[in-house]
């Protein structure tokens, strides 16, 4: 019999599952992780890099599409969409297998089957070889979340969509609905438009991407209106049925009138449901809202043993704020005493065209919260490698206390500002002030200068504009 007996054990292997496995085997606990699927969890295989393979075969093909712009010739494009999915999934695949190599490189136990708590520090393990219960004193639960159906229409796979439908689309949709303007749902209508489908979107509150700053949702309505895109905010579809050529959808608009609209197809992404059903959490007493599991800030729940983290636990529902988690609350059972999470310090992405990110308090919840607020933008267009990229549209906000020079968000929207909201993520993790920004030298010339200029903007004195 083999021994089934751990120091810890992690049911579910996404990014916080695996991270969490990882570090505990590098403190010297004896690990365990258990996975229902695949190694990597959703968005190793279906949401994260997945659809950033989507993306950037998108981008590219966009690209093409101009190559005139940039004095270069090119001619009959066209793309073909079983091989971008192809590569999409070969990438997928790819990472999967690289944290199998990590579990044995670190020699995790793996055990592939649906987990379920039975006892405190008991686990079943129920696989294709039967069942199996492991025990450990301390267990993390990471089950993750899958995406939430509309109640009167929900997924087929054919005609409605959810995200996982769209990363491996039947067919190329020739006029698509995408319903819910979050980062999921934006960033698949940016991808179809940009590969030659037809969109409407449609966001029940009165602006896109609702979470970011209303300067930033302004700029993309106007930007993704300019690609082609229809955008119907303060809007609600009310029916939505699939018929054999496409989907009917009624749609109720912000004046109120009610009209029918016909789709090939329809993505719904109007948010997730946590992975909290019939593992065991109610026969052993662990509090959840609305299904989410509560925890406390080292990732405990009120059961002694039990943690959870990632979107199985309170929002933002970001892969990077689970990899944070995992290590905090390993950290914490190991018995070290690490720093709790701050979640203004968490930045959200999405990589849509343009790309948006963002750190900390907007403009307009700052000031809610009573914060005397300096806010100052910078437009790309001020920025030479922006131009010479061909990527001048776009611009960097920041918010500011007024009295003390704290910085209390960052939000930017334009090329790769991705790859840029990390260094004001350093920024106010390490709680530096405004004059910290202004007498840090940024190279020339690179977008990350956008970020200076953002910073001299809030003290009314930016210098390329």
């Amino acid at each position: 019999m083999a021994d089934t007996n751990y120091d810890l054990i992690v049911l579910g292997s996404g990014p916080g599952g695996y991270v969490a496995a990882i570090r505990a085997a590098q403190l010297g606990l004896k690990t365990a992780i258990v996975e229902r699927e695949n190694l990597g969890g959703i968005c190793l295989n279906w949401g994260c890099i997945p659809t950033k393979a989507l993306l950037r075969s998108a981008e590219i093909y966009h690209y093409m599409q101009h190559a005139g712009d940039y004095g270069l010739i090119a001619q009959q494009i066209s793309a073909d969409i079983d091989a971008v999915v192809k590569r999409s999934r070969g990438v997928a695949k790819q990472l999967s297998q690289g944290v199998a190599f990590l579990m044995k490189k670190h020699k995790i136990s793996v055990h592939m089957g649906e987990g379920k708590l039975t006892a405190p520090g008991k686990l079943e393990v129920k696989g294709e070889k039967g069942s199996e219960t492991l025990t450990a004193k301390n267990i993390i639960v990471a089950t993750g979340a899958r995406a939430r159906d509309l109640p009167f229409a929900p997924a087929d796979g054919k005609r409605i969509w959810t995200y996982r439908h769209a990363l491996v689309p039947p067919e190329m949709p020739k006029k698509l609905l995408v319903i819910g303007s979050g980062a999921i749902g934006i960033e698949f209508a940016s991808f179809y438009s940009d590969m030659g489908a037809e969109v409407t979107v449609v966001e029940m509150l009165d602006r896109l991407v609702p979470v970011e700053d209303a300067d930033v949702s302004a700029f993309l309505e106007k930007q993704l209106k300019k690609q082609g895109m229809t955008i119907l905010t303060g809007a609600g579809v009310e029916e939505l049925k699939a018929t054999a050529s496409g989907v009917t959808a009624k749609i109720k608009t912000k004046d109120g009138k009610t009209e029918s609209a016909e789709f090939s197809h329809a993505i719904v992404a109007i948010g997730i449901v946590p992975n909290t059903e019939n593992i065991g959490l109610e026969a052993l007493g662990v509090k959840t809202t609305k299904g989410h599991i509560d925890t406390d800030v080292m990732c405990r729940t009120n059961v002694p043993g039990i943690w959870a983290i990632g979107d199985v636990t309170a929002p933002p529902w970001l892969a990077h704020k689970a990899m944070h988690e995992s290590v905090i609350a390993v950290e914490a059972i190991a018995g070290n005493h690490p720093h709790a999470m701050d979640p203004r310090n968490i930045p959200g992405c999405t990589y849509c065209r343009p790309q948006i990110a963002s750190v900390g308090l907007t403009e307009a919840k700052a000031k809610e919260l009573g914060y005397e607020v300096k806010a100052g933008t910078f437009p790309f267009i001020g920025n030479g490698k922006a131009i010479a990229l061909g990527e001048a549209e776009g611009f960097t906000k920041t918010v500011f206390d007024a009295k003390t020079g704290e910085l209390l968000g960052a939000h930017m929207i334009g090329a790769e500002v991705t790859e840029l909201i990390q260094g004001y993520t350093i920024g106010k993790t390490a709680e530096l002030v405004e004059d910290d920004f202004i007498s840090t030298v940024f190279p020339h010339p690179t977008l990350s200068e956008t970020m200076h200029e953002g910073v001299l903007a809030a003290f009314g004195r930016p210098l390329h504009i």
